[in-house]
């Protein structure tokens, strides 16, 4: 049963958006019934928090055992005793999940109010407290160390500094005011540091940006120690650091992304994670292939053809898979704007590629268009490709619709929110789970997420 409404879109974005998810090939298949309860499915998990926070432990500098025992301790202390495990992936030994306990449906509301913009909503439903810039209305009269319930903005309709508001909102938990009113909105006021300290969250979960599909695809490329790896866009740098952990810092991984703030985190993520072989430039992915000879010494891009052993294509696109988010505010023309640039990136990461070497393509959204519809393209465009089977190999198979042969998507990796059967979790039915059930669960009701795996073969 949902807690918070399903996910809502532009109206031309739904009706393209219905038309993808009740495509025939879908419903010869699963028939009309169950395409439907499906796609309905789907669009209540989006709106939700997946029900597992990931961490992925740095085993360059510590060991999952220690990082276990650390987190178990302080989830004790910040959830008051309750007793919430920290699991051990047993398919991705550098993983530790923690059950997200929500929603909590007896939590009562207080008179004063807060509310905040969607973006901070979202992280607070994944364990964030609230922040200075999130807030956009407090109660008239709210003082420091006030009660307060906050509340998000999910369509964007509050007015900065407004002493009340009306419009459509959800609640989000309880905390309290860690400033005044005059405080936050004074125009000499803080323009940071927190503002609300959250106690009684409707989820509570543990505040990590990691998610268990975008660590899977690191290992699905399965980087070599001594290997040249080119991370193609690779803000903000989680993936990146990553695969350099996987190579045991032995090699070179080369990211690149063409936002030069990014690029700067980057660097500083590898430099604090004492990770030596990364090398990070700010660079246009659709213009990092050379098309001349060029001087040896020069190791940034743009680079020759054949330069890589592997390439992560972690594409841009259009983060229909991110959750929670309870309203989808891009258009269609901006959601169709993303396959080709996809396309132009593919093309240059294929060249870039040498024979034999391996290409994983991924994005964490849900549409057609952009992932298996990519593939059938691909395949066709590049005789050299070939789908390679992916190990771990843990979310689902394809989806149907592209005119991918059943063997092809058996070969892909989709992770689709709807095929969790439960949604949310509270405190006995976790004492009552099997560790190998909340597995399962764990690899189902995450992001949405898309992985496919090529090989360019020799001699084509």
């Amino acid at each position: 049963m949902s807690f918070f409404p399903k996910i809502s879109f532009h109206r031309e974005v739904e009706e393209y958006l219905t038309k993808v998810f009740r495509n025939n090939e879908l419903i010869t298949s699963l028939g009309a019934k169950e395409t439907e309860s499906k796609y309905q499915s789907l669009l209540s998990h989006l709106s939700h928090p997946p029900a597992f926070t990931t961490v992925r432990v740095n085993t360059h500098l510590s060991s999952v055992k220690h990082v276990k025992k650390m987190l178990f301790e302080e989830i004790q202390k910040q959830f008051k005793g309750i007793c919430v495990p920290v699991l051990e992936h047993p398919e991705l030994q550098d993983i530790l999940l923690i059950p997200a306990i929500g929603p909590r449906q007896d939590l009562k509301k207080h008179e004063s109010e807060v509310i905040v913009g969607a973006q901070c909503g979202y992280a607070v439903l994944r364990g964030a407290h609230v922040y200075v810039p999130g807030i956009i209305s407090t109660s008239k009269f709210m003082k420091a160390g006030d009660l307060v319930s906050v509340y998000s903005d999910i369509e964007g309709k509050c007015k900065r500094g407004a002493k009340e508001f009306e419009g459509v909102k959800v609640f989000l938990g309880n905390g309290i005011s860690e400033l005044s009113r005059s405080e936050i909105f004074s125009s000499h006021g803080p323009v940071n540091g927190m503002g609300i300290r959250m106690i009684e969250p409707v989820y509570l979960s543990p505040s990590f940006d990691n998610n268990l599909p975008s660590v899977v695809v690191s290992h699905v490329l399965n980087p070599q120690p001594g290997e040249r790896i080119l991370d193609m866009c690779a803000a903000p740098g989680g993936k990146t650091t990553h695969l350099a952990t996987l190579m045991h810092d032995q090699g070179e991984v080369i990211a690149m992304d063409k936002i030069a703030n990014k690029v700067k985190r980057i660097k500083q993520n590898a430099e604090l994670l004492q990770l030596n072989c990364i090398k990070a430039f700010c660079y246009d992915g659709t213009k990092a292939l050379s098309v001349e000879k060029r001087e040896d010494e020069q190791e940034g891009p743009p680079f020759l053809p054949e330069s890589f052993d592997r390439i992560l294509l972690d594409a841009p696109c259009s983060g229909m898979g991110q959750r929670p988010t309870m309203s989808y505010s891009s258009t269609l023309k901006e959601l169709m704007s993303y396959q080709p640039l996809q396309r132009k990136l593919f093309t240059v990461a294929v060249k870039l590629l040498k024979p034999g070497g391996v290409l994983v393509y991924s994005t964490c959204t849900i549409t057609l268009s952009e992932n298996e519809e990519q593939v059938a393209w691909a395949l066709e465009t590049f005789p050299c490709l070939q789908l390679q089977r992916q190990e771990p190999h843990i979310g689902g198979e394809g989806m149907r619709g592209a005119g991918l042969a059943l063997d092809q998507l058996k070969l892909l990796q989709r992770f689709d929110p709807s095929a969790a059967t439960v949604q949310g979790m509270d405190i006995k039915a976790l004492q009552d789970s099997q560790e190998d059930d909340l597995i399962s669960l764990a690899n189902k009701d995450c992001i949405g997420f898309f992985i496919a795996k090529f090989i360019k073969l020799n001699g084509k």
